[in-house]
C-alpha cells in the first residue's frame, strides 16, 4: 500500500489541470476549466476542471478527484493512479508493507506541537511580555488585526514556552526535534531557538504550521532566524504564504515572489493575494517546481538596491529553467514591497506591475546603462552576465528571442553566440560560468547571476578548508591573510560566510561567531574546529593554501582572456596573448603550473 501521507502529498502537488488537460482539450471559463466529457463522448463543453482539485459533468454526472480521473480514464487502480499522478507531480512514490491499523501519520505529533506553539507565542504578543514587539509592529502600521489574520506571535526570553509545552505533554527533546529548542553541545540544558523574536508561522500548502520565523526585536543579529530542518519542515521546499495564494495563484494565472515576511503580509493585506517568499533565500529548484504547478507566469518584485537585483536575477533562472515567463517589478530607488504598498496601495503597485518587463531585457538595460557594451573587454564581461539566463531558458521559443537579443546588442552573430553556449555546456561548466564581477569604479554595477564575485554553488576546494581551519585554530593569523586573500576569494559559499564572520568580529569568541551563521555556516564551523590535527607548522600550510587560491585567481584570468579571444581583433589578440603569458609567467613563480592543487584535487 501507499502511506497516507504519500497520497495527501501528490494529491496537494498534482496539478489536475494539466493532468486531465492530456486527455482533454480544455479551456479557461471563469475561475474553472471547460471541455467535452471524456466519459460520455460529449460534443459541448459540459465536462468542468476546478483548479481546487475536482472535475464533474453537468450531463452524465461523472466526478471525482485527480486519482478518480485517472482509474477510470485509463483504466488504474488506486495505486497505478497515484503512481501516475505523482511521476507527473514530481512525488516518489514507494509501496510499504503497512496496515491501515498502523498508526498515524508520524508528523501529526510535531504538527500539533508547533500548533500548540503557535498559540503560545500569539498570546504572548498580546501579554504583558510583548509591549516591546507591540511597538515594533505600530511603527510598521501593522495592527492587531492584522496580526491576529496572519498568526503573528512574540518569543519572549525565559522558560515560558517549555514549562506551557511540558504541562501539555512534550518533553523538551521532542521540543528541540521540533525545532523549538537548542541544544549547543553535548551535555549543555537546551535553550529555547527563538528569543525576543516577532514570530511568523510558517504554514504547510494544507494549511498546518510547520515551522517558524522570527524578527529580533532590537540591535541582535541575525535579524531573521528561521526553524531548522524538522520532521515537518523542508526550508527548499517551502514557501510562505502558499496556503493562502494557491488558489489566488491558479485564479490570476500569476505568482508574485518577495524576499521576505513583511512584504508577503503587506500585499496580501492590501488585497494582491498572489504573493509568496521564500524566506530570504535563494529561491530553490523544488520551490520553482512547485510555482509551476499554480502558474507559468512569475513576476518578481524584490528590493531595488543591489542585493535586490542580483536575487532577482540569481531567482530569475531558477524559475526560467521551469519554461516560466519571468518578468521584473522595478520600484523606485529606495522603496521595497512593503514600504511601496503602505505609501501607493494595491492600484499603485498594480501599476507597477502593468508596467513589469521581462529579465532578460532588464539585464540589459542595467549593462547598457553601466556602459557594459561600450568596448571589447567590457561586451566580454557583459556577455558573461547574460549567458547564464540564456543557459537556464528551458523554452524554446523564449531562449531562440534571447539568443537573438544578445547577439544584437553584443554586436556579434547568433552563430557565434549558439557556439559560445554549446562550448560552455559541452565543457560542463555550471551555468554561473562567470569568473570575474564587473569593477564597479568603471560605471554601473552589474549583478552576477549568483549575487557574488564568483559561483558559490560547489564544493569546498581542499585549499579553502584547510586555510579555514587552521584560521579558526590561529585566530591571530586573520587579519594578515584576508590582507592577500579575502572572503570574496572563497568559491565555498558557506566557508566565505564563516570568514567574514571572523573578518568582522575578529576577538570575538566563536559562539558568537555562530549567531551571524547560517544552520549550514554552524555546522561546518562545528567540524573545522573539531579538527585540531597538523598545526605543528601553521604558517607554513597558511602559506601553501594561499598560493593554490592565488593560483586559481590566476587561471581564472587566462579563462576569461581564452573567452574574450573569440570576439578579439587581429590587434587585441596579440595584447590579449601578452597578457595571458604574463599571467602563465606569475603562476610560475607562486611555485607551480596552471593547476597545481592543494590535498591533490583542482582548487
Amino acid at each position: 500500500m501507499i502511506p497516507d501521507d504519500v497520497v495527501e502529498r501528490v494529491r496537494e502537488q498534482a496539478d489536475i489541470v494539466q493532468v486531465i488537460g492530456e486527455h482533454v482539450k480544455l479551456k479557461r471559463v471563469g475561475t474553472s476549466y471547460r471541455g467535452p466529457c471524456p466519459f460520455h463522448q460529449g460534443k459541448d463543453a459540459n465536462f468542468s476542471v476546478s483548479p481546487k482539485g475536482g472535475y464533474h459533468c453537468f450531463v452524465c454526472h461523472e466526478k471525482g478527484d485527480v486519482f478518480t480521473f485517472v482509474q477510470k480514464r485509463l483504466g488504474l487502480d488506486f495505486v497505478g493512479a497515484v503512481k501516475y499522478v505523482g511521476e507527473k507531480a514530481g512525488v516518489e512514490v514507494t509501496e510499504v508493507s503497512r496496515s491501515r491499523d498502523a498508526g498515524p501519520d508520524p508528523r501529526e505529533r510535531f504538527w500539533e506541537i508547533n500548533a500548540a506553539a503557535a498559540d503560545w507565542f500569539s498570546r504572548a504578543l498580546w501579554g504583558d511580555a510583548g509591549a516591546a514587539a507591540r511597538e515594533y509592529l505600530e511603527g510598521r502600521d501593522f495592527g492587531r488585526d492584522l496580526a491576529e489574520r496572519f498568526g503573528l506571535g512574540f518569543a519572549p526570553r525565559g522558560e515560558g514556552l517549555r514549562e506551557h509545552m511540558e504541562s501539555l505533554g512534550y518533553d523538551v527533546a521532542t521540543l528541540a526535534t521540533a525545532g523549538l529548542y537548542v541544544v549547543r553541545e553535548e551535555g549543555e540544558d537546551p535553550r529555547p531557538r527563538f528569543r525576543n523574536r516577532l514570530i511568523f508561522p510558517i504554514y504547510d500548502a494544507q494549511g498546518r504550521v510547520i515551522a517558524f520565523g522570527g524578527r529580533v526585536i532590537g540591535p541582535s543579529e541575525p535579524k531573521y532566524l528561521n526553524s531548522p530542518e524538522s520532521p515537518t519542515f523542508q526550508k527548499s521546499h517551502t514557501l510562505y504564504g502558499l496556503n493562502w495564494a494557491k488558489q489566488p495563484i491558479r485564479r490570476d494565472d500569476r505568482v508574485m515572489l518577495v524576499e521576505g515576511y513583511f512584504d508577503c503580509v503587506r500585499l496580501m493585506a492590501a488585497g494582491i493575494e498572489t504573493v509568496v517568499a521564500p524566506m530570504g533565500t535563494a529561491l530553490t529548484d523544488a520551490q520553482a517546481d512547485l510555482i509551476r504547478k499554480y502558474t507559468s507566469n512569475a513576476f518578481l518584485l524584490y528590493d531595488s538596491d543591489e542585493a535586490g537585483l542580483k536575487a532577482t536575477f540569481r531567482n530569475a533562472d531558477v524559475l526560467l529553467k521551469q519554461s516560466c515567463k519571468v518578468l521584473v517589478v522595478s520600484l523606485p530607488e529606495g522603496e521595497d514591497p512593503d514600504t511601496y504598498v503602505r505609501r501607493h496601495g494595491r492600484e499603485g503597485l498594480e501599476r507597477q506591475v502593468a508596467a513589469a518587463i521581462d529579465v532578460f531585457e532588464r539585464k540589459i538595460q542595467i549593462l547598457q546603462v553601466g556602459g557594459w557594451f561600450a568596448d571589447l573587454r567590457r561586451k566580454r564581461v557583459a556577455l558573461d552576465r547574460l549567458l547564464p539566463t540564456l543557459l537556464a531558458a528551458a523554452d524554446p521559443i523564449t531562449r531562440s528571442l534571447y539568443v537573438a537579443r544578445a547577439a544584437e546588442v553584443v554586436g556579434v552573430t547568433v552563430e557565434v553566440l549558439e557556439r559560445e553556449i554549446r562550448n560552455v555546456r559541452g565543457e560542463g561548466r555550471p551555468q554561473e560560468a562567470v569568473r570575474r564581477e564587473p569593477d564597479s569604479r568603471q560605471g554601473a554595477s552589474v549583478p552576477g547571476p549568483s549575487g557574488t564575485r564568483r559561483p558559490r554553488a560547489q564544493p569546498a576546494a581542499p585549499a579553502e578548508r584547510e586555510l579555514l581551519r587552521v584560521l579558526l585554530h590561529r585566530r591571530q593569523n586573520v587579519e594578515r591573510v584576508v590582507e592577500r586573500v579575502g572572503p570574496a576569494s572563497f568559491r565555498d559559499a558557506t566557508l566565505a560566510q564563516i570568514l567574514t564572520a571572523m573578518v568582522d568580529a575578529p576577538d570575538a569568541p566563536l559562539d558568537t561567531i555562530a549567531t551571524a551563521l547560517d544552520d549550514d555556516g554552524v555546522a561546518v564551523l562545528n567540524q573545522l574546529t573539531a579538527q585540531d590535527g597538523g598545526l605543528d607548522d601553521p604558517a607554513r600550510v597558511i602559506e601553501d593554501c594561499i598560493a593554490v587560491l592565488q593560483r586559481r585567481e590566476l587561471g581564472d584570468q587566462i579563462d576569461d582572456i581564452d573567452r574574450e579571444l573569440p570576439l578579439a581583433s587581429d590587434m587585441d589578440k596579440d595584447k590579449l596573448v601578452s597578457e595571458k603569458q604574463e599571467l602563465m609567467r606569475q603562476i610560475r613563480e607562486l611555485g607551480g603550473n596552471r593547476w597545481k592543487t592543494f590535498g591533490g584535487a583542482r582548487p
